[in-house]
């Protein structure tokens, strides 16, 4: 299945798959998150991946939520990604890239079956998810350049500003809070966000008020 051709709408995604509790770990559709895999049981979960539909869903652990350590509770919302490159080496583990599909919300987790934890999935709730650059002209650029700069300013970092002002804005923004050095719960926000405009607005107040805090802490935008 083409990852851009095959994902039409919520029916398109299988209502069954593993998921991969990450904490900061954020994935948004198109993006593209590289992942290094060593732990056995989500070796083993990349493995089954590959012989089936290639999704994983990437999702945060709710550390407030309580549960045991090897299996936490979860946010509710996470983001499923289709692995879009795959890669061994020679000291047992495996490199993959995933790119974001769409949203889902759980709706139950599976009796343990498998060494790693899989959920039924809804994907109804994200349906804008499936169309490439939904929302983009309502998006505030100005305001999300503005919060950039302010914190490359700030911390000193260096970005690649042509990159940057030829992105799309759904690329932009999406691509931003990916790799923002925020917490779970602020990542949390940026992905449950309504749609591409409010996402964008979250990102600003988020980073405003990493500005304002100013707590001498070295945030890196990677």
């Amino acid at each position: 299945m083409s990852l851009h051709s095959g994902y039409k709408g919520p029916g398109d995604c299988p209502a069954i798959i593993p998921v991969f509790p990450l904490p900061g770990a954020l994935l948004l559709p198109r993006g593209q998150m590289p992942l290094n895999i060593f732990e056995p049981r989500y070796l083993s979960m990349v493995e089954d991946a590959l012989r089936s539909e290639r999704i994983i869903g990437m999702i945060q652990p709710d550390a407030e939520g309580g549960g045991p350590p090897m299996a936490p509770r979860l946010y509710k919302v996470g983001c499923a990604g289709r692995i879009t490159q795959y890669a061994e080496t020679g000291d047992g583990r495996l490199l993959i890239s995933l790119t974001g599909v769409a949203r889902f919300r759980i709706e139950s987790e599976l009796a343990a079956a498998t060494a790693y934890r899989r959920c039924q999935v809804s994907y109804d709730d994200f349906s804008s998810d499936f169309e490439p650059r939904a929302g983009e002209e309502a998006v505030d650029r100005d305001g999300v350049l503005k919060a950039l700069r302010d914190f490359v300013e700030v911390n000193d970092l260096k970005v690649d500003w042509g990159g940057i002002e030829e992105a799309p804005n759904e690329a932009l923004v999406n691509a931003l809070c990916m790799m923002s050095p925020f917490g779970v719960r602020e990542k949390q926000a940026m992905l449950e966000a309504a749609d591409l405009k409010t996402r964008a607005e979250v990102l600003i107040a988020v980073t405003e008020m990493e500005l304002v805090r100013g707590d001498g802490s070295e945030p890196t935008l990677q």
